[in-house]
């Protein structure tokens, strides 16, 4: 039988028990998944998952609401392309920026640091709340404000749970109520991903949110929802290459979807729900 590690294996990362390395503990330098080739490719299809404990299983990306409100099955592709050109394009560019901000405190592996890490969180913290602010800004809803800020706390304590030691962690936890877009950021400068990587995720994460709900909502065949996430691939993509550049508070999309934000106002206050939001 295959004996188990030795203690001293385990603690260098050996093959099954590679443990997240305490980034930010050498002056505020991250590194991505045990240093190993692909580690990003990894974290970004674990940030992707749908079942990572962050309480996207309470969401319909607002389609409840919406079929409510008369959207009918065969205008859920329509409804996924209005939310990417519109909400999701706002939460994807302010992610962008906020993952720019960490990585750029973060400096990279092996780079000197230049000032003492409490004063590099203490400034990220004042950009990533600017960041933050900018999404509040651009959202008309509280409604929407308030879920945002709800995803938000189940991102920032699994992204503070797996790089406790980060410098951009100790930012993000300064951050008062922060919401899902900054945390988001936050969590793809750790894991090495660039802007267009963190925008397709969030453009992923919307659609597929939107077809799972719909499964619960009115069901039909699986193959068929999986089918216009397929459909949308396209425009997720034109969505992430729109603001994968984006470097400042300044440049983050400001479009406004009002049905999409009343819809969410009273679905906040409805009686009868299966999702949150």
């Amino acid at each position: 039988m295959p004996s188990d590690p030795p203690p001293s294996a385990a603690a260098n990362g050996a093959p099954g028990v590679q443990k997240l390395p305490p980034n930010g503990a050498d002056g505020g330098t991250f590194r991505t998944l045990g240093g190993s080739p692909g580690g990003s490719e990894v974290l970004l299809m674990l940030l992707a998952d749908a079942r990572l404990p962050t309480g996207a299983h309470t969401q319909s990306a607002g389609l409840e609401p919406a079929m409510r409100h008369g959207v009918s099955l065969a205008e859920v592709p329509s409804y996924m392309r209005t939310r990417l050109r519109t909400v999701v394009a706002v939460e994807a560019g302010a992610a962008v920026v906020a993952r720019h901000l960490a990585a750029g405190s973060a400096g990279g592996p092996g780079t000197p640091p230049v000032r003492e890490p409490a004063a590099v969180a203490r400034d990220l913290e004042g950009r990533l709340r600017d960041v933050d602010e900018a999404w509040r800004a651009r959202t008309v809803s509280p409604a929407l404000r308030e879920n945002a800020e709800v995803l938000g706390r189940g991102y920032t304590r699994l992204v503070t749970g797996l790089w406790p030691d980060a410098t951009a962690c100790v930012a993000l936890r300064a951050v008062r109520r922060p919401t899902r877009a900054v945390a988001i950021g936050v969590a793809g400068a750790l894991a090495g991903l660039d802007g267009a990587q963190v925008a397709r995720l969030i453009g992923y994460d919307d659609a597929q949110t939107v077809a799972a709900a719909a499964l619960k909502l009115d069901p039909l065949d699986p193959v068929v929802a999986t089918g216009w996430v397929v459909g949308v691939a396209g425009d997720i993509e034109r969505m992430a290459s729109a603001v994968a550049s984006l470097t400042t508070v300044e440049q983050i999309p400001a479009i406004a979807a009002p049905l999409i934000e009343q819809w969410a106002q009273q679905h906040a206050v409805a009686r009868q729900r299966l999702f949150r939001a």
